[in-house]
């Protein structure tokens, strides 16, 4: 049986500082995460700006996770792409580096059939001994991966589960009844985790545990615990946040706030760029809200 990752897995973010990697910032965000409860450290996603990083970038930005975490909890690289002999050169140097897992974006912008994504993740997978989690988030890629394409591929051995950001419990719940019992399903949306851990999920790669990461791993650990109330308590607490991290694209909001709170500088890279005053207001808001920041600028 493939091992098991679950739990609050933060999509951290990449900090940077001078148009440079800022290596001593990301190894403190990862302490603070480990500290905070949080259960797996997913290196180079959506949130950690990848699709701006050289290739030599993420091969830093992933070695640097793993020395940070020393084992501690599992890392997870992001090494997908549109093109699968670029997917597979990522991958397999994060097999390298000595990642635990990999996770794997749907091909975006190119919009294969689901003949084209089954085979695209199936090369993957041959290149590789690593367990690789699918990554499905059509808002992003333009095209949806079926539950009957990720039945197909959950019979490949390595692939173990999927990151399901669709926002469908429909589609969610046929995933979950189609891939067997050891499939690992994650909320892709932090909105979504506890409904998805209602369904059977095992957890979220969360994009507000980089703000909020011992809340993130609590309600993961109350709703393990058979807690539901707590469970329930916490994710209406997290809502407006979720909501926040939202309001200009990801990661846009999230270093932003990360900035307020001193633990990163703020620096975007290009097309990204810095959010709009009145962005910036409404997120601060929220902050000081929920007690993140006791200010409002």
């Amino acid at each position: 049986m493939a091992k098991k990752y679950y739990g609050s897995c933060v999509a951290i973010v990449t900090p940077f500082v001078d148009g440079q990697f800022d290596e001593s910032a990301y190894r403190a965000l990862i302490e603070w995460q480990i500290a905070s409860g949080t259960h797996v450290i997913v290196a180079c996603g959506t949130t950690g700006e990848a699709s701006t990083l050289s290739f030599e970038e993420q091969i830093e930005v992933i070695k640097v996770a793993i020395d940070a975490a020393k084992g501690r909890v599992p890392v997870i690289a992001g090494t997908g792409g549109n093109n699968t002999a670029e997917a597979i050169y990522l991958t397999q140097e994060a097999e390298r580096l000595g990642v635990d897992a990999v996770l794997v974006v749907v091909p975006y912008y190119n919009k294969p059939t689901q003949e084209g994504l089954y085979q695209h993740y199936r090369t993957i997978a041959e290149s590789t001994r690593l367990p690789i989690i699918l990554y499905n988030v059509p808002s992003r890629t333009g095209i949806n991966m079926t539950p009957a394409t990720v039945a197909r591929l959950a019979k490949i051995k390595n692939i173990i589960g999927i990151k399901e950001a669709s926002g469908d419990m429909g589609q969610v719940g046929a995933i979950l009844a189609q891939c067997g019992e050891d499939f690992q399903v994650f909320s892709g949306n932090d909105s979504d985790t506890l409904p998805v851990l209602a369904l059977g999920g095992c957890g979220a790669i969360s994009v507000t545990a980089n703000i909020m990461p011992a809340e993130c791993a609590q309600l993961y650990e109350a709703w393990q615990q058979g807690d539901l109330q707590t469970a329930r308590t916490i994710c209406r607490q997290l809502d407006a946040v979720n909501r926040a991290m939202f309001i200009e694209s990801n990661p846009i909001m999230v270093k932003y706030a990360l900035a307020m709170m001193g633990k990163i500088r703020e620096e975007y890279r290009l097309p990204l760029c810095s959010p709009e005053p009145t962005s910036r207001q409404k997120l601060a808001e929220v902050l000081a809200k929920n007690g993140i920041l006791i200010y409002v600028v």
